[in-house]
């Protein structure tokens, strides 16, 4: 179990910048999958970094080939999350699931269809399997939190 001193504090949790979801509209809007993934990757630059001491393992997402950290914390009924990678392919999706899920409420997230997102980003298909499976991952960690807190 996380120590809570290794935890981040409620203050970091807030709603992603405007920027993080315009990006996520760029990327929807690029022609071709070069154009998407450099879009990805830029994504992941305007993530914050997790601190260094919030790299536990026990945040550690199981079924990602990269190494990726999440965290949750639930305020009114509203989900937010904390991610990271080292990875920057990684990063980039990362950032595209927290536009999706970041403030939403628990029913919004158990409804939410990570395949259907990213048939919409045009992204299905251009994953390898292994960022693929990262990728289901992470959506189904996200989704559990939900759950673990039934709120």
């Amino acid at each position: 179990m996380l120590n809570p001193s290794t935890t981040p504090s409620p203050q970091l949790f807030s709603p992603l910048s405007d920027e993080l979801v315009e990006a996520v509209n760029l990327i929807e809007q690029a022609n071709n999958w070069q154009d998407k993934y450099r879009q990805i990757m830029l994504l992941g630059k305007l993530l914050p970094p997790l601190a260094a001491e919030f790299k536990q393992p026990d945040a550690q997402v199981k079924g990602c080939e990269s190494q990726a950290w999440l965290y949750h914390y639930t305020l009114n009924g509203q989900h937010f999350y904390l991610a990271d990678s080292d990875a920057r392919i990684v990063k980039g999706l990362i950032g595209l699931l927290l536009v999706a899920c970041q403030g939403k409420t628990t029913e919004q997230i158990q409804q939410f269809d990570v395949t259907q997102y990213f048939d919409r980003l045009g992204l299905s298909g251009q994953l390898s399997p292994s960022r693929t499976n990262g990728l289901t991952a992470l959506a189904q960690a996200i989704v559990t939190y939900t759950q673990d807190v039934g709120t």
